[in-house]
Parts: C-alpha cells; sequence; structure tokens
C-alpha cells in the first residue's frame, strides 16, 4: 500500500527552549507583618516571576517602592501599557512562561485592554496587575477611576478584585494557576491603592482551590479510538494544526503522529513552526492567504482532524462551503470550541500533548489490525496542486524593493534559531509564507485579534525571554508608528532587537482591499513614509534619536548587505527602513465571505480544478 511521500528523518532541528512554566514556590515563609504592597512582590517572587514590564502611576505607586528593593524581579519601565502588555506577551509566547504586566488604575489600566483581548483571542498565558482608587472611592467616579474588572470581564480567563490585603497570596497564586492551566489565557488582578498601604500578614504557600475550575486534560479513550479508526480508513484525511498545539509543547508528539498517518498537514497562522516547513506531508498555511495545496486540501478532503484549531473565518471562508464532505474529528483543551463553528463528528477534548500522545498508539493498533490506507490517489493530487501552483510573487513594476524578497532574505539569512515577531498586515501574511519555520516558538504574530502594534513591544518581551537568540520583528510601517516608543525601552535596557519595517507607505492591507473591492480609491491609507514622500517621519532619523542604529535599504542590490550588517550589531537595537512597492499584494488569496472554492492564485487567476466533486 502506498503511503504518500517517506516522511524525511527528522532533521538535528534544535530542541526549543520552551520553558514550563515555573511551579509556585512550596517553601514555607512563617507569617510576617508586611503593606499590601510588600506582599504584592513577595507573591510575584513565590510565583516564579522574574520579569515585570510595567509603568507607574498614583494608584499602583504603593507597589513600586517595595518592587524597588527586589532582587529576584527586573522591572523594565515601558513607555506605553500597551507596550506593557504586549511584551509580556512576547515573553510568554517565547518561552511558556507567564508573562506579567503592570499598571496605574484609570487609563493606565484601560491602555491594557489591547493587550489583554489579544492574549484572550490567542491564548496567551498572562497576569495584569493593576491598581485602583482606595476602597472608599470605588464606584464614586473618583480621579483616575475606571471599572477594570468589569470592562475586562469578557476577555480575560478570569479577574479579581483584591480590596483585603490579606488575600493577595491567594489571588496572585490563583491568577498564576488560572493563566498558565488549560487553554492558557489572561488574568486581571485589580488591586485597591487602600489594600497595598494596609498592614497585613504574609505567608507562604497558599493552596490553590477553585471550585468550578478543573481543566479536562485527558481526553476520553473511546474518542481516540474512534478518531484512529477514521484516520486509519479515511482516503483523503488532512491534519488541521492551529495553534493550541504550540500552547501544549506537543510539537515533538505531532512529528510522530504525521509521520505515522502519512496524512498531508496544515498549520495555521498561530501554529507556523509546529511542524517543520521541511516536512514533506506539509501543505503549508490554510486561510485566506494561505497556499493554494493547502486550501484545496482541506476542501476536498473526506476527513479532517482538527488539533488545537478553532474553525476561524480566516480559514473556512465561507463557512456553509468549508470542506463539504468531510468529517470533522476536533480535538481542543477548551470545550466551548469543540462545534462552536462546525459540527465536530468525533469531539475530542483535551491537553493536545495528551490527544496525540494516546493518538499515536491507537492508530498503531488500527494500522497493525486492517492495515495502512491507500493514500496514493490523494497525494498524487496534494502533489499535482503543489507543483502548479507553488508559492511565489511577482516582481515589482515600479523598480521599487519586493517586500516579499526582503521578508524572505531576513528569515534566510538569520536562520530558523531566530524569533521573528510580525505586526499585522500584509507584512504579517508575507512573513508568515516567506520564512522557513523548523521549530515552535519561533513565530510569534497577531492571529486573531489582530492588533497593529504588536510587534516592536512583542519582539522587545521575546528578547528579554530569549536573550540568546536574534529577535526580529517585522513590521509595516503603519503598524511601526502604533508603538515605536518601545525602541526607547529597548535602547536603555540593553535589549537588542531589530526591527525591519516593511515600508510601502501605506496602510498596505488595506490599501490592498482598496485595490480590489473600491476600485483603487484610497481613502486614508497614504503614511506618507516611504519613496517620493516628505517621509514623515524620517524612519532613520527617528530610531537614531531614540539610541538605535538607524539603516534605509531602497535596492535589491543592498539587501543582503544591510540585513548583515544588521546581524552584526548585538549591543544596541538596529532599525532597517526597507523601502517598498505600495502596489505588492498578498497572494494567494480568498476574500472575505466567500468560498474557499473561490481561491485566487493571482490577481484574476484561479485554479483549475473541479469544484462539484
Amino acid at each position: 500500500m502506498s503511503q504518500g511521500p517517506t516522511p524525511a528523518a527528522p532533521r538535528a532541528v534544535p530542541t526549543p527552549r520552551t520553558a514550563i512554566p515555573t511551579p509556585p514556590s512550596t517553601q514555607a515563609v512563617a507569617p510576617v507583618e508586611v503593606t499590601g504592597a510588600e506582599s504584592i512582590v513577595r507573591s510575584l517572587e513565590q510565583v516564579g516571576v522574574e520579569v515585570v514590564f510595567g509603568i507607574p502611576g498614583g494608584a499602583i505607586l504603593p507597589t513600586y517602592d517595595p518592587l524597588m528593593d527586589s532582587t529576584k524581579l527586573r522591572h523594565i519601565l515601558v513607555r506605553h501599557e500597551q507596550g506593557a502588555g504586549h511584551a509580556a506577551e512576547g515573553y510568554a509566547s517565547a518561552t511558556g512562561k507567564v508573562g506579567v504586566c503592570m499598571a496605574t488604575s484609570g487609563p493606565g489600566a484601560t491602555n491594557l485592554v489591547t493587550p489583554i483581548a489579544d492574549a484572550h483571542m490567542d491564548s496567551v498565558p498572562l497576569v495584569a496587575i493593576t491598581g485602583q482608587v482606595g476602597e472608599s472611592l470605588i464606584g464614586t467616579d473618583a480621579f483616575q477611576e475606571a471599572d477594570i474588572v468589569g470592562i475586562t470581564m469578557p476577555i480575560t480567563k478570569h479577574n479579581f478584585l483584591v480590596t483585603d490585603p490579606a488575600e493577595i497570596p491567594r489571588v496572585i497564586t490563583e491568577a498564576f494557576h488560572i493563566a498558565s492551566t488549560g487553554r492558557p489565557g489572561p488574568v486581571l488582578v485589580d488591586i485597591a491603592k487602600s489594600a497595598m498601604q494596609t498592614t497585613t500578614s504574609f505567608s507562604w504557600p497558599h493552596e490553590v482551590t477553585l471550585p468550578g475550575y478543573h481543566p479536562v486534560t485527558k481526553p476520553h479513550s473511546k474518542q481516540i479510538r474512534e478518531a484512529a479508526r477514521l484516520l486509519a480508513t479515511a482516503r483523503r484525511p488532512v491534519l488541521y494544526v492551529g495553534g493550541g498545539v504550540i500552547r501544549s509543547r506537543a510539537a515533538a508528539e505531532l512529528r510522530r503522529l504525521v509521520d505515522l498517518s502519512g496524512a498531508p498537514v496544515v498549520t495555521t497562522l498561530m501554529a507556523r513552526g509546529a511542524l517543520p516547513d521541511s516536512h514533506p506531508q506539509h501543505l503549508g498555511m490554510p486561510g485566506m492567504h494561505g497556499t493554494v495545496p493547502a486550501v484545496l486540501a482541506l476542501q476536498k478532503a473526506d476527513l479532517i482532524v482538527a488539533l488545537g484549531a478553532r474553525f476561524d473565518d480566516r480559514v473556512t471562508g465561507k463557512l456553509s462551503t468549508f470542506a463539504p464532505h468531510a468529517t470533522i474529528v476536533h480535538a481542543d483543551i477548551d470545550p466551548a470550541e469543540i462545534g462552536k463553528n462546525r459540527t465536530a463528528d468525533v469531539p475530542i477534548v483535551g491537553d493536545l500533548r495528551e490527544v496525540v500522545t494516546d493518538l499515536v498508539p491507537a492508530l498503531e493498533t488500527e494500522h497493525a489490525q486492517h492495515g495502512k490506507p491507500d493514500l496514493a490517489a490523494w497525494w498524487h493530487q496534494v502533489d499535482d496542486w503543489r507543483e502548479t501552483y507553488p508559492l511565489g510573487y511577482t516582481e515589482t513594476e515600479d523598480g521599487l524593493l519586493a517586500p516579499q524578497y526582503v521578508i524572505e532574505r531576513v528569515g534566510e539569512l538569520t536562520g530558523p534559531e531566530g524569533i521573528y515577531v510580525a505586526g499585522v498586515g500584509q507584512h504579517q501574511m508575507w512573513a508568515a509564507q516567506f520564512i522557513r519555520f523548523e521549530r515552535p516558538n519561533a513565530w510569534l504574530n497577531s492571529g486573531g485579534l489582530g492588533t497593529m502594534g504588536y510587534s516592536v513591544p512583542a519582539a522587545m518581551g521575546a528578547k528579554v525571554g530569549e536573550p540568546d537568540r536574534t529577535v526580529w520583528s517585522i513590521d509595516g510601517d503603519g503598524c511601526f508608528q502604533m508603538t515605536n516608543q518601545e525602541l526607547a525601552t529597548c535602547a536603555i535596557n540593553e535589549i537588542p532587537i531589530k526591527v525591519a519595517v516593511v515600508n510601502n507607505s501605506s496602510l498596505g492591507m488595506v490599501r490592498q482591499w482598496q485595490t480590489l473591492f473600491y476600485e483603487s480609491r484610497y481613502s486614508n491609507t497614504d503614511l506618507h513614509t516611504g519613496h517620493g514622500t516628505k517621509r514623515i517621519p524620517d524612519f532613520v532619523k527617528m530610531d537614531e534619536a531614540y539610541g538605535c542604529v538607524g539603516l534605509r535599504c531602497e535596492s535589491p542590490a543592498e539587501v543582503d548587505d544591510t540585513i548583515k550588517k544588521a546581524l552584526e550589531i548585538d549591543d544596541q537595537p538596529v532599525v532597517v527602513d526597507f523601502t517598498v512597492s505600495r502596489d505588492a499584494m498578498v497572494w494567494p488569496m480568498v476574500a472575505a465571505g466567500v468560498s474557499n472554492d473561490e481561491i485566487q492564485y493571482a490577481r484574476g487567476i484561479s485554479p483549475t480544478w473541479d469544484r462539484e466533486d
């Protein structure tokens, strides 16, 4: 029986240095009299926090005083609370540890809403600690008061309002437990200023008692056996891999399942690197800007095994037409995701690492009893798509740099051990397409919320968490201007990130849609930052003002030398202004709200395939 392409022997891909979250200290601390603020600092130390990103203000100020004396906590002073939140996200995503950010009440806390929502959508373990006005002032519209608990209720796993200082150690213990277990996510701890200033008793440890919070990690054996049976008998199977595989640290287990099954694999935007791009069964990324083989394989599949994926609209296109002939096996740690968008024929609730670990021997048993399925015809079809519709791009017509080439060279010259952090838009899609990812946790981006401004501070956090790796922020000129003030944070704190600004002088993805769907009426998308403009701001001058090395690259002949120069500088941040064509577009593309059947390989060019099957 044919099994499709022969899986390559596992390459010597370095083991990812993903850290399992540090468990709370079990070292007993006898009761001692402290202020609530001191209790906060001691609790953070006891749960294993190493880095806090934040900025002080009136309500959180009592905590900043003992924080100054801590020898275990490194506090990094950001320039904007949004930067603190994204930095904590980047730190968490790169290391696997819980990221921590801190802000004051009112506008300080509300500036964290965006990164909290971002972490919620992308399942990032995050604890946000905010100051609140004194207990007697809560609800009075006091100066710098905002109901941050109420505001963030829909976008957190859980949140706490603490007015009794005696509760601080327990609450912080529970916050970190909730953030890092089950489906990871953000937890907010809002602490009244009066609680910080009041004397209390601090002791450790504190037991976690959370009635009703019992994440199911071990999958049910019956569902596992049924999934194995379906995978062993399908003729057109596809493994649909989502970000849950990254968060559960299940890349090695996934590799064994992929090799055993012989099935084609697609990895979503959040799962890039979960399976090496070099693996022969890997078809690339599905979705709106996915590869043609990945999109078509899902459409033609008779079985989709979804592993930690959400059946997001950007993957499914018009939901009613998505994978019309496929039986769905859906495995996820979060039962709320299963069946939410597409009904699951076989629902599996459990941690992805345990799901895949159990699925491998179950599939081996099926193969032993019934033989391996004949996937020759399926692979013949898939390989035909791969050969006919490879990922590529056309040269620009205006003589300016092709952004795809720039990003591709950044990836090739840096290598798979680097960390690549993208903003949102065209450059994000090109980075996902043209950088080769060979390991998990090498690709960080705002996938679910699509947050402009994510890249620079998240890259900063990633570099703090993984100081020995080269960290690139791949950003657009629009996204870059949302949070580039954190370059100052990087320069002052000696965090030598590298930033590639893909500067097309436009809000690129919006401009692409205006070109395609709005008759090239470019309403409010020209940013005046690139070639032939006033360059407001001039990124090179701005970068230098922020204490960074500023470089500019405007021709293909300069690309490699410029990237190499940036790579050679390791003692301060480097920003490269790559002046690229504003007319470059992201292809392939499935327009929003239409069927994946209507995927376009390039503008006006759709694959020729039987849409009736």
